[in-house]
């Protein structure tokens, strides 16, 4: 203030008049730059808002994808599993039809064993019945014989066949016509046979046991026995199964069956 008394009056008002034009050209810039502060910070809460829808949607998009790519992941573990079922069953389906070769083979065999026995058998029943009839009366007539070999041999092609259930008809019809025929024990034999070839076990030792209570000193009869033990086998009964076996040996010893029987009784 001093100063300014001893300063000349014109210079000193000079002076007061820049200072005011000075404070008015300040004035508006501070209120300039309040106002960029404002505009500056709802822009970023504008921004800031945006992030976060755009965050919202973006969360939402990825886990969608998440999502079809677990499906999908399950899709390939599933794809991948019926892959390997198909392969498992494949395997089994040969595994099974090694196991049908084997039993058609087996039953082949078993069917060509029966029939050349039978075979033997009758060739030596026929001799035996020859030795046997000497000066007895003559046989029957031809014809007779005849029918009676023929509906034999026709039951016998069922058997061959592999028609079971119709072989048995078929030789169950043979005894009602020709009950009293020197073929009947072969005709009940085979009935036996015939069960056993369906698994049927115990009919199949149900018509054995009939060859032995009607013809027990029939060539049929081991044979029979020799069958009654392999059903038994097949059932599970192996004591019962050595039973008859041991049997057979006893009551026919010098028969084609009693040497079979020794075989299997060795093996235990």
């Amino acid at each position: 203030m001093r100063g300014l008394r001893t300063m000349p009056r014109a210079r000193a008002f000079r002076l007061a008049a820049l200072c005011a034009v000075a404070l008015l050209a300040f004035a508006p810039g501070a209120q300039a730059g309040m106002f960029d502060d404002e505009e500056a910070r709802a822009r970023i809460e504008q921004l800031r808002k945006q992030y976060e829808a755009n965050r919202t949607v973006i969360d939402e998009r990825l886990g969608r994808i998440e999502a079809e790519v677990r499906d999908r992941r399950a899709l390939v573990d599933l794809a991948n599993q019926i892959e390997g079922l198909k392969g498992d069953i494949a395997r089994m389906r040969g595994q099974v039809e090694v196991l049908l070769n084997q039993a058609e083979t087996a039953d082949k065999r078993q069917k060509d064993l029966y029939l050349d026995i039978d075979t033997r058998l009758r060739k030596l029943e026929q001799a035996r019945e020859q030795a046997a009839v000497g000066d007895k009366p003559a046989a029957p007539p031809a014809e007779v014989a005849a029918a009676e070999t023929k509906a034999y041999e026709a039951a016998l092609n069922q058997f061959k066949l592999g028609n079971y259930p119709l072989a048995i008809s078929a030789f169950q019809g043979f005894m009602v016509t020709y009950p009293s025929s020197p073929l009947a024990p072969s005709a009940q034999y085979w009935i036996g046979n015939a069960h056993y070839a369906q698994r049927d076990y115990k009919n199949s030792i149900a018509a054995q046991q009939k060859v032995l209570s009607g013809w027990p000193d029939n060539a049929k009869a081991p044979d029979a026995l020799l069958n009654i033990a392999t059903s038994q086998e097949a059932m599970g009964d192996r004591r019962g199964a050595q039973k008859t076996l041991e049997g057979l040996l006893t009551r026919f010893p010098g028969s084609p069956a009693a040497a079979s029987a020794k075989q299997r009784l060795q093996k235990r």
